[in-house]
């Protein structure tokens, strides 16, 4: 297996696992977003300090890569939450989505926080994939999801500056692990005190698919950490919308969700973008070119 195939064989899994932690998060039912982030990032982090421990993971930072590791788990952190809120709210296809905006907005953050020149090709791109995603938001009074699904997309925002300052902080030479660790134990210890704030006593069910959550929430971060390291981004990333995928079979199959023709629509449009942003599709000069 070349490693390209492999890189798309862990995107996908990694897709796969984040379409299960998301599922998990809905049928939780009605423990409270932080509650539910807490323990998906406190399975996390336990079995990424472990492999941390086991791998003898250096733990040193430079001043630069601080920075940048500081950003990922704050912007993460963020994007989790709102993450979780719509996920528990609205269409488990629609809240992927939304979530899957992160790719775009990570152009505009690389121009803001690593001062990468973004192109107006680029620029085009991003504006039409918001547009698209106002098709899954609907914005209308009479849209009672209004708010859930405007929080889906500033997960998606927040997600795409995370990424971005892992892209930074791995480049300075901070293991993927340790990022990764940063990110699950700042988010365990900054939602404690908001779980305990309205907690509710779980299930021994509920409880269950708590810990699920935590254990697909790490498969698919060691999944995705795994793809990056057999490809690039741009010739594999396009393949982590597999994710809406498996969420609409999964939403379909547990929780008879069938998302509307606007919603289709705008999938359709953000996964063609997706599309000629990785290069898969060329228009214009550069099909010419080829």
């Amino acid at each position: 297996m070349s490693s390209k195939s492999k890189g798309i064989l862990f995107i996908v899994l990694a897709a796969l696992s984040f379409a299960l932690m998301n599922t998990c998060v809905r049928l939780a039912g009605d423990i409270n977003t932080f509650e539910k982030a807490f323990f998906r990032n406190f399975v996390a982090a336990l079995i990424t300090g472990v492999i941390m421990l086991r791998r003898h993971v250096p733990t040193k930072l430079s001043r630069e890569s601080r920075r940048l590791v500081l950003g990922r788990v704050v912007l993460g952190t963020l994007g989790l939450v709102c993450n979780f809120y719509a996920v528990s709210r609205i269409n488990l296809a629609d809240a992927n989505m939304l979530n899957k905006m992160s790719p775009f907005f990570a152009v505009v953050f690389s121009a803001l926080l690593l001062k990468e020149k973004m192109s107006l090709r680029q620029l085009l791109i991003v504006l039409g994939a918001f547009a698209a995603s106002l098709l899954i938001i609907k914005p209308s009074p009479a849209n009672l999801q209004l708010m859930p699904s405007l929080v889906g997309a500033l997960g998606g925002i927040a997600a795409g500056g995370a990424y971005t300052c892992l892209r930074g902080a791995t480049t300075h030479g901070t293991p993927r692990t340790l990022v990764v660790f940063c990110f699950s134990a700042f988010s365990t210890l900054a939602m404690l005190p908001l779980a305990l704030l309205n907690f509710t006593m779980p299930s021994p069910v509920q409880l269950l698919w708590l810990l699920l959550c935590g254990v697909f929430g790490a498969c698919g971060q060691f999944s995705i950490t795994a793809a990056y390291t057999f490809a690039p981004a741009r010739e594999i990333s396009v393949y982590d919308y597999s994710q809406i995928i498996f969420s609409a079979l999964l939403g379909f199959f547990i929780f008879d969700q069938i998302p509307d023709a606007l919603s289709f629509l705008g999938y359709g449009i953000i996964i063609l973008l997706a599309l000629i942003n990785s290069g898969h599709i060329q228009i214009g000069r550069e099909r010419g070119a080829a």
